[in-house]
């Protein structure tokens, strides 16, 4: 039996090849999909990685926990503190490190490493263990820096460059004075680093005469936790914290796991939609394979085979199936996600650098698809085919799934969509985050219990397209009775299509709703023609709202400046504004009393004021964080949003109490509204500096949709590959369809249907076939978008569900496109076939 099932393998080469390939789709994309997803993953914890080689323990400032009505502040970790560390027992060295956001311009002025940090430090000379230099000098005094070998790499600079930079406000111009290498993770993803001498760095990143951090490296013969005790008892405790390096390592992969988890979920998502997609291809292509040689399996019987050894012949065929095609489809898979990561980047995603990762779980997990599901897949058809008595099996009377059958398979599709559907209504009643799991699972039951009902549902609306098809006579007749004579069949090729239609729709009708109500959000609540930021988030000088309240043509400016506070015994953050211009360059909708921002009236976001019981008129006794108490009148209580909510007060109050000031951003009004000259001009008043962004509100609404762009392509990127997977899968089965149906083509061609008619009838059945996924899908995936919008509207008062008509027709066609490319080669086939060999096949 052995021998007899390898035989039967080669001996159908054709059937063989469509086989192999429809497992190696399968796992394809099962293998690409987690080849892609665990790259992108890995290099996004490169990106957060810090090496600490040479770090044995590490000093912190400790940060002094508010107390009764006084604002919390962080001690300095000063130059006296750091030679009380380097003199302690153990201690071989100590290095003060100064860190922050520094903003480096390339040739073409542009902010380098955008989308990852732009970071700058300190450097101590050539034995600074952290940084070796490897070509150049050490830098010197504001007028140079050092650059890390891949930021060289990546723009074209060299010793003796002027580069242009920025770290808060003013652009500097410093000769790049030489180039070193690192272990920083954050450079391997494609950010940068500059240094600078420790006074310099100290000055501009704001850390005058103190650091951020304390490395000390222990002596030869001492340990980490040695070194650690001597330095808690030379330091004083209540100012500073002290962390050895093997903590610090494992601390650190614990917050990128943690910070990783959301992404990683994520993925596993689609990696797990690739499982299904191919699972179900795989076991589509067997129980059709098997079905065709029931004659040949009911013959191995008569002539003595018992059930179990048609059985075995089966899996034995399925394992040297599977086993060839899994490591095929690895290669593939791996291809797959080189490509899908090149993909992404020519859509303007910024993604990190990092090798192509290959896991030994992406290896099981595709062979695992490959032999096992495989396997498993030709299990229960063999051992159905083999219970078939060979005389019932030898005369067809075996064909017809019973009635039984397909009861018991409507009823469990029904009770699984309906509990589906019942937890994904649910869901939109709940709180976001409750509503999240709840959505997710109700949704897997849902597709699931669609996937069961399809064959039910294939009669219905194949049938509804009846009349369209009648225009194309005979063929179109014959098409829409081969699609729904084997209703299973049709609903298993459909539903890869489904599946992937499901989520891209549903993802383009979250996209969309989401940027609509971003869109009304910025137009609702900002009067101001202009918004003022850094580019990645961090505070901005004062200088720059100054500069920007004097420059010609701006009518009325101000800046959102953050500062601490305690209010009835919790710290509440306050935001600095101009009380005189803030109404002219807001419409937040006020609630209650006046939106009055001047001397100590206060207004208030709603949600906040609800939170703690205030209403316009209450009095808050505020302390600030030099220790000084103020007491403040609610004047009113405005309506807040996602990109203004909190309570604002006069700068003038709040700016004296603040040790270093800075803004989050600034609003920006002109006299002739927003223009590429107005833009243009702001940003030559701020010397053009590349770390700062100058935004109208369309430049924000687009910047808050490349995010959502990014995600969609992502997102397409993944499925299109479902998509992929699902033209091929249709074309497999159409293909071993007309190979089945081999001997009723050549009694049609026999009586008098011509070969173009024959053509005309695959492709239309292709198309019914594909059309019929691509309803059910879109149908699932405009469900599944207003259901996740029903979650997202309790925290988004703006939100509303826009159905992106374009895109639906687009998916339709695309739909359609699927069937007319999957039906070429088999409809070619089909007419090719020999009438006198067809209507002799078995």
């Amino acid at each position: 039996m052995f021998r007899t099932a390898l035989r039967n393998v080669l001996a159908h080469k054709a059937r063989l090849m469509m086989t192999v390939l429809a497992v190696m789709l399968g796992v394809a994309f099962v293998s690409g999909t987690l080849v892609f997803t665990n790259t992108l993953s890995r290099a996004f914890e490169n990106s957060s990685a810090q090496g600490f080689d040479g770090v044995d323990v590490a000093v912190k400032a400790k940060h002094q926990e508010a107390s009764g009505d006084r604002v919390g502040s962080t001690p300095d970790l000063t130059p006296a503190l750091l030679a009380k560390a380097e003199k302690v027992p153990g201690a071989a060295s100590a290095t003060g490190v100064v860190s922050g956001f520094t903003a480096l311009a390339d040739k073409h002025g542009k902010l380098v490493g955008d989308g990852w940090q732009s970071m700058g430090g300190n450097y101590w000379g050539t034995k600074d263990p952290r940084y070796k230099l490897v070509s150049g000098h050490a830098p010197h005094g504001k007028g140079e820096l050092l650059i890390d070998s891949e930021t060289a790499r990546r723009t074209g600079y060299g010793v003796g460059d002027t580069v242009r930079l920025s770290v808060d406000g003013p652009v500097l111009t410093p000769r790049v004075a030489g180039i070193f290498t690192t272990d920083d993770g954050n450079v391997a993803a494609g950010g940068s680093l500059t240094l600078f001498d420790t006074p310099t760095a100290q000055a501009l990143l704001g850390k005058k005469g103190a650091y951020d951090e304390i490395d000390v490296t222990a002596a030869p013969g001492t340990s980490q936790s040695a070194l650690k005790s001597a330095l808690d008892k030379a330091l004083p405790a209540g100012q500073v914290s002290t962390t050895t390096g093997e903590k610090l390592a494992a601390d650190q992969a614990e917050q990128i796991s943690a910070s990783m988890s959301g992404l990683r979920q994520a993925l596993l998502v689609f990696a797990g939609i690739a499982l299904f997609v191919g699972t179900f291809i795989i076991a589509n292509t067997f129980t059709m394979l098997v079905a065709q040689r029931t004659k040949e399996l009911a013959l191995l019987r008569a002539v003595g085979a018992s059930r179990g050894q048609v059985t075995r012949s089966v899996l034995t065929e399925a394992l040297a199936v599977g086993t060839v095609a899994g490591v095929a489809g690895l290669a593939a898979g791996v291809g797959i996600g080189a490509g899908l990561r090149a993909l992404l980047g020519s859509f303007g995603a910024s993604m990190p650098d990092g090798p192509l990762v290959v896991t030994p779980g992406t290896v099981v997990a595709a062979l695992a698809v490959g032999i096992v599901i495989t396997v498993l897949a030709a299990w229960l058809p063999g051992r159905r085919a083999a219970k078939i008595p060979p005389v019932a099996a030898m005369s067809s009377l075996h064909a017809t799934a019973t009635t039984r059958s397909l009861v018991v398979r409507n009823t469990i599709g029904t009770l699984f969509a309906a509990a589906g559907a019942a937890v994904v209504f649910a869901a939109t009643t709940m709180d976001t985050d409750k509503g999240q799991g709840a959505m997710g699972l109700g949704a897997v039951l849902l597709i699931i219990g669609v996937f069961v009902l399809t064959p039910l549902l294939s009669r219905p609306l194949i049938a509804a397209a009846a009349p369209l098809l009648r225009l194309f006579g005979v063929s179109g007749r014959l098409a829409r009775q081969n699609a729904v004579r084997n209703p299973r069949r049709t609903a298993a090729t459909a539903s890869a299509l489904m599946i992937g239609l499901t989520l891209i729709t549903g993802m383009t009708v979250m996209a969309g709703s989401l940027q609509k109500s971003i869109d009304k959000m910025a137009a609702s609540s900002i009067r101001a023609d202009y918004v003022v930021s850094m580019a990645n988030r961090t505070p901005l000088s004062p200088d720059v709202a100054t500069r920007l309240a004097a420059t010609d043509g701006v009518t009325a400016s101000s800046p959102l400046r953050n500062g601490a506070s305690r209010i009835g015994g919790e710290t509440e953050y306050l935001t600095g504004v101009t009380g005189s211009s803030i109404g002219e360059l807001t419409d937040l909708k006020v609630k209650q009393g006046t939106f009055d921002v001047s001397g100590d009236r206060i207004v208030v976001d709603a949600d906040r004021a609800e939170e703690h019981g205030w209403k316009a008129g209450s009095k808050l006794a505020a302390h600030f964080e030099d220790g000084k108490r103020a007491t403040l009148t609610v004047a009113g209580v405005y309506e807040g949003n996602e990109m203004i909510r909190g309570i604002m007060i006069d700068d003038k109050v709040l700016t004296p109490h603040l040790r270093a000031p800075a803004d989050m951003q600034v609003l920006v009004r002109t006299a002739d509204g927003a223009s590429d000259a107005t833009k243009d001009r702001l940003a030559k008043a701020l010397g053009s500096n590349p770390a700062i962004q100058v935004q109208d509100k369309q430049d924000i609404t687009d910047g808050i949709a490349k995010v959502f762009t990014l995600m969609l392509n992502l997102v397409y990127g993944l499925l299109g590959m479902a998509v992929v997977v699902a033209v091929l899968g249709v074309i497999n089965t159409l293909a071993m369809s007309v190979f089945e149906r081999s001997q009723e083509i050549g009694m049609l061609r026999a009586i008098g249907l011509e070969r173009g008619s024959v053509k005309r009838m695959v492709r239309l059945e292709s198309l019914v076939i594909s059309l019929f996924g691509g309803v059910l899908g879109i149908g699932l995936g405009v469900f599944f978008g207003w259901a996740a919008g029903e979650l997202l509207g309790t925290k988004m008062a703006t939100y509303e569900l826009v159905l992106p008509w374009s895109r639906l027709v687009l998916f339709l066609l695309l739909a359609a496109l699927v069937g007319v490319l999957a039906a070429l080669w088999p409809a070619r086939r089909a007419a090719r076939l020999n009438v006198l060999g067809a209507i002799k096949a078995e």
